[in-house]
């Protein structure tokens, strides 16, 4: 028999006070070159501003892969607020994408474990080799297709293991500039990766991670990367490819599950595509604001019922679980989730409704614990819809209703 344990199985299919989280916490995995006594390679580090990084010897006059160190994390802080947290380890440049993100390796899973389950996004940001030639296979470098492969497989198992689930932004690496050609990443199955094209400087082998990882560490975890209101990004100039990013087919992009820089007539400045994820539209955590909803309900459930791993159970005369006690534990899952998302908004509960919690479990009491000693429970959240199309039926007005 295994040792006792809560374990949280993420349900699919259903779409057709407590100390507040930390949902910006970010991760950034990345090739580099050491600095003097400052910054070694393989070694875990935590900072909460850019300066936190000049002060390990990486800044604007680093050259090599730190000057894209640099670069991305100076991106992320230009988005995030000063004090969000960052955890971040270095690797050879010989160290391609898909091993960085390999769970058996010692990069990324290091990190994630060094960080204590506190990452909810992580930032996959490579430099190759001098001698490093791409296959461009489907309009990327074909590596990064391996890399969502094991991206996934990382995500999944910080989720088991760590009970730290996170969501893994990749690069769409050595673009070659012909949209039409890239893979359908809307016909894969990786809820947990996304894949980013466009970057702030033109010609660039990589893309604005950064920036983007940035701009979800700053917004609530139900919120769209791609929402208007919260305005443009602070970069004024993105690229796909060789072309600014309005002339670099930003629809065909986006229609093969990419996320990339776009723009809007009459409205100033670059926003991001959507909040796609490199999973099919029927995956209920197809989208970014879904996928981080949904950890956060699960690290909520995860340390509200830990309390009660090897409780005593009260029973029934006919050996079920006593009625009081499964409503004492949907109130302990209820209110964790209340306390710390609803209250904030991260539900979509309906606010005409003084009881709609957007909340509720369940704990059958007819399980037979006693001769399985397994209790089982469920716990449903309501996410919020999203205006991505909209549709005005415009025309004259010839008579006065």
């Amino acid at each position: 028999m295994p040792l006792p344990y809560v374990r949280i199985n993420f349900a699919n299919g259903a779409i057709g006070g407590s100390a507040a989280m930390d949902d910006g916490c970010t991760g950034l995995i990345c090739n580099a070159e050491a600095v003097s006594t400052t910054f070694a390679l393989g070694t875990n580090y935590l900072i909460t501003s850019l300066k936190g990084l000049e002060d390990l010897g990486i800044n604007a006059s680093s050259t090599g892969p730190n000057a894209n160190v640099y670069k991305c994390v100076k991106e992320f802080y230009d988005e995030a607020p000063k004090g969000t947290k960052l955890y971040l380890r270095g690797a050879a440049t010989s160290v391609t994408v898909e091993n960085l993100v390999l769970k058996t390796n010692a990069h990324a899973w290091p990190l994630l474990e060094y960080a204590a389950g506190e990452i909810r996004t992580l930032i996959v940001k490579v430099t190759d080799a001098n001698n490093y030639t791409p296959a461009v296979t489907h309009a990327i470098d074909a590596k990064v297709e391996s890399a969502i492969t094991n991206a996934q497989a990382l995500a999944v198992a910080a989720a088991e293991d760590l009970k730290a689930p996170l969501l893994v932004l990749l690069e769409g690496r050595h673009y070659s500039g012909t949209a039409a050609s890239l893979p359908a990443l809307n016909a894969l199955t990786a809820n947990r990766v996304a894949v980013v094209i466009g970057d702030t400087k033109t010609g660039s082998t990589g893309a604005a991670v950064g920036l983007l990882a940035g701009r979800i560490a700053r917004i609530p975890v139900q919120r769209s990367i791609a929402r208007v209101k919260d305005g443009a990004m602070v970069a004024t100039t993105m690229y796909i490819k060789n072309s600014v990013a309005e002339s670099g087919s930003p629809d065909v992009i986006h229609g093969k599950g990419f996320i990339c820089p776009r723009t809007f007539v009459g409205k100033g400045g670059y926003f991001w595509s959507d909040d796609s994820i490199a999973t099919g539209p029927t995956d209920d955590y197809c989208l970014i604001p879904r996928r981080r909803t949904i950890d956060k309900a699960y690290r909520i459930a995860y340390l509200s019922m830990l309390e009660q791993v090897s409780d005593e159970i009260a029973l029934t005369a006919d050996g079920k679980i006593a009625p009081a006690v499964c409503k004492n534990m949907e109130t302990v899952m209820e209110s964790a989730i209340i306390n710390q998302m609803t209250s904030v908004g991260n539900l979509g509960n309906d606010p005409q409704d003084p009881n709609d919690t957007g909340v509720v479990a369940y704990v059958n009491p007819e399980q037979n614990i006693v001769a399985t000693s397994r209790l089982e429970a469920s716990l449903r959240i309501r996410p919020y819809g999203y205006a991505k199309y909209i549709e005005v039926d415009l025309g004259f007005q010839t008579l006065n209703h």
